[in-house]
């Protein structure tokens, strides 16, 4: 396919509920929506980016940048293109996996679109409906934090996820245990804690959860190996993996026993699939995680949990956890699970509505002329 324009739409929504991290507390959430025009169709696609590179070295502004003068010239100097040929395409460009994401998605998106086929399809999915899990953020206090996971079991949720950090960690963790009993629970710590925190976490032990999500810092894979050898509790990597290969490091090192499948943070669905292949080729259970993607991003997140090696819940959530106003058609948890989409492309169509009214500025990549 030839590209003919690429827009980016600077959106801004407001999240029904604060959520707060160890990176801070976001009430709105601020993303790039990219509108990709080929002479087969249109594509769209979601960069997951935040303002500030806390997450990620990765920030919004970057991703702007870097779209615009070095990866969509590329992929327009070449001519035609498919989803398969865009990361050799853009393999020149170091890092920037986020950018990478979106331009080989929205070109995966019209491609699909073309050939009236879904992402499910394209990525391998084997069931219809997804379970879903939550994840919650750090409350002010424990009533608080109470009152948010009883809203998510009575709503039907499958799965628990707590945000934690040094200072809020086993008594919230407790809290939710003694009060709710046997219920699916894990929790994130987003990089928060060091190696002098092992035996501390260690006393995590106790509560029974299915898995501690990144303990320690992206790059600290020995640590995590330290972790997986001495707590009982599975050892979950996020932000350590953004590709096959650091996912093959992290099983030499025996640093995990489970892994967190991002498409955004390994730089597309094509590598997310190959990630999962290689972990269902060594047993090793994975899940997909959540951005607080609108609907455009969930979409495609569902096909992607929908893949046989998915075996954990993971936080595809519905659309109302987070957006009074989604972008798309509204995700519906029913009986605890999603529906996978399986119409062209993603799925879903854009509410260009909706989407209209979130924008703060449209950001023109290459003109209709090209």
């Amino acid at each position: 396919m030839k590209i003919r324009s690429a827009r980016l739409h600077h959106a801004r929504l407001a999240l029904v509920r604060p959520f707060r991290t160890s990176f801070g507390t976001a009430t709105h959430r601020e993303l790039l929506v990219l509108r990709l025009e080929t002479d087969l169709g249109i594509g769209w696609a979601e960069c997951a980016a935040d303002p500030d590179p806390l997450y990620s070295s990765e920030f919004l502004a970057a991703a702007v940048l870097v779209l615009r003068d070095h990866l969509v010239p590329r992929l327009t100097a070449a001519g035609d293109v498919t989803a398969d040929s865009v990361a050799g395409l853009l393999e020149g460009v170091a890092g920037h996996p986020m950018a990478k994401h979106v331009l080989e998605t929205a070109v995966l998106d019209a491609e699909l679109r073309a050939q009236a086929r879904s992402f499910a399809s394209r990525l391998g999915a084997t069931v219809t409906h997804v379970p879903a899990g939550v994840s919650v953020g750090i409350t002010p206090d424990v009533g608080s934090l109470l009152a948010e996971v009883e809203s998510y079991l009575d709503a039907g949720y499958r799965r628990i996820k707590l945000k934690i950090e040094p200072g809020w960690d086993l008594t919230p963790v407790e809290a939710v245990r003694d009060t709710f009993g046997a219920i699916p629970l894990q929790v994130d710590a987003n990089a928060a804690y060091d190696r002098g925190d092992l035996d501390h976490l260690r006393r995590l032990d106790d509560f029974d959860l299915l898995l501690v999500e990144q303990p320690f810092a992206e790059h600290d894979l020995l640590t995590h190996a330290a972790a997986a050898a001495l707590w009982t509790t599975p050892v979950c990597l996020d932000e350590s993996i953004a590709s096959v290969h650091d996912l093959q490091t992290a099983l030499a090192l025996s640093a995990c026993d489970v892994v967190n499948i991002k498409p955004a943070r390994v730089g597309g669905y094509l590598e997310a699939v190959r990630i999962h292949d290689v972990a269902r080729r060594h047993a090793l259970p994975v899940w997909c995680g959540g951005m607080l993607e609108t609907g455009i991003g969930r979409a495609a997140n569902l096909a992607l949990a929908a893949l046989p090696g998915f075996t954990l819940v993971g936080d595809v959530s519905a659309s109302g956890r987070y957006y009074q106003q989604d972008l798309t058609p509204e995700f519906v948890l029913v009986d605890g699970h999603l529906a996978v989409p399986d119409g062209p492309g993603s799925g879903v169509e854009v509410d260009e509505a909706a989407l209209a009214d979130a924008t703060e500025r449209v950001i023109e990549l290459v003109g209709a002329d090209l």
